[in-house]
């Protein structure tokens, strides 16, 4: 006798629970717990996140089996999500499904163009024909690549344009400021990129609390402000690499690569032994080679799912 299906909305009471499930995903897709409950916590306050409407918890027999989570806050006509379950249970995938579409098509509801937009593991436990099914079609693939890291081996790197200065952004709230413009401009052409203004876009990363020591600007005499490098060590798996951009009339110097060698020495130094980040591996910027020719290897990879939000009656 199968046991009972019920869903719920989730709570911040539930935090731990979720953090746990998703853990159990990670161990079948890429064989290790990478989930933090700090993560957990930040997307169930994300002030673009109703839980009572945007958030789904499936139970079988009392066991929490899936999760689920739409979200706004990508421009008009756009919604993300995320969907966890565990394998075996196809219906609590499917009804969540279901629960997250007919969400999405509200909170898209007048926009010109609609859409759901859904990232999962190459190989993940969700049954994918559930998603073909109904008209889901990937758009692209990112790749997360990690590196080890070592004291001796990654140290400081030489700077490879003459001038070229540093300065983190832990001191000055208009180099923060700055730091988010240059994210703005650098990753402007990137697929899926959405511009935001500075506050949402703290909401966006969850960077409230960012160590902003751990963001830097680059700078050139006669060029100004020329790169960014946001960073963050709050992740139990390893040191990440959030956003590496450099403008793009000054691409081509060898500032990319000194940015992420910077990452890498600083990292070592703060006791890390493994770096990682994530990279569209379309992106035209050369961004995939830059990473493999500084040692960086595929760790796992997540296709990017679509599905055109058609309103029920077509």
């Amino acid at each position: 006798m199968t046991a009972m299906l019920t869903v719920r909305p989730a709570g911040p009471g539930d935090a731990s629970d979720i953090c746990a499930l998703l853990n159990a995903v990670d161990m079948i897709e890429i064989g290790r717990p990478e989930t933090d409950l700090g993560t957990v916590e930040a997307d169930l306050h994300h002030p673009d996140v109703d839980l009572a409407t945007d958030s789904w918890l499936a139970f079988q027999g009392g066991r929490l089996v899936a999760y689920a989570l739409v979200w706004s806050d990508a421009g008009p006509g756009r919604i993300d999500s995320d969907h966890y379950v565990l394998p075996g249970h196809r219906e609590a995938a499917r009804r969540l499904l279901e629960l997250m579409e007919a969400r999405a098509r509200e909170m898209a509801a007048g926009a010109a163009a609609r859409r759901l937009r859904l990232q999962l593991n190459v190989e993940p436990t969700l049954d994918l024909d559930l998603l073909t099914g109904r008209g889901y079609r990937t758009v692209r693939r990112y790749q997360v690549m990690t590196r080890r890291l070592s004291p001796a081996a990654d140290l400081p790197p030489d700077l490879p344009v003459e001038g070229l200065a540093l300065r983190h952004c832990a001191a000055d709230e208009a180099d923060r400021r700055r730091a988010h413009a240059l994210v703005e401009q650098t990753f402007a052409a990137h697929f899926g990129h959405v511009e935001r203004a500075y506050e949402p876009w703290l909401d966006h990363l969850a960077a409230r609390e960012l160590d902003w020591s751990l963001v830097w600007i680059a700078s050139l005499p006669g060029a100004g402000d020329v790169a960014v490098l946001l960073t963050r060590d709050d992740r139990t798996s390893m040191g990440w690499l959030s956003h590496i951009g450099v403008r793009e009339d000054l691409r081509g110097r060898g500032i990319g690569g000194f940015l992420l060698r910077h990452g890498f020495a600083v990292y070592a130094a703060r006791g890390r032994d493994t770096v990682g980040l994530g990279v569209d591996t379309q992106n035209e910027t050369g961004a995939l080679a830059l990473y493999e020719a500084h040692g960086m290897g595929l760790h796992y990879a997540v296709d990017s799912w679509e599905l055109p939000l058609l309103h029920p009656e077509g």
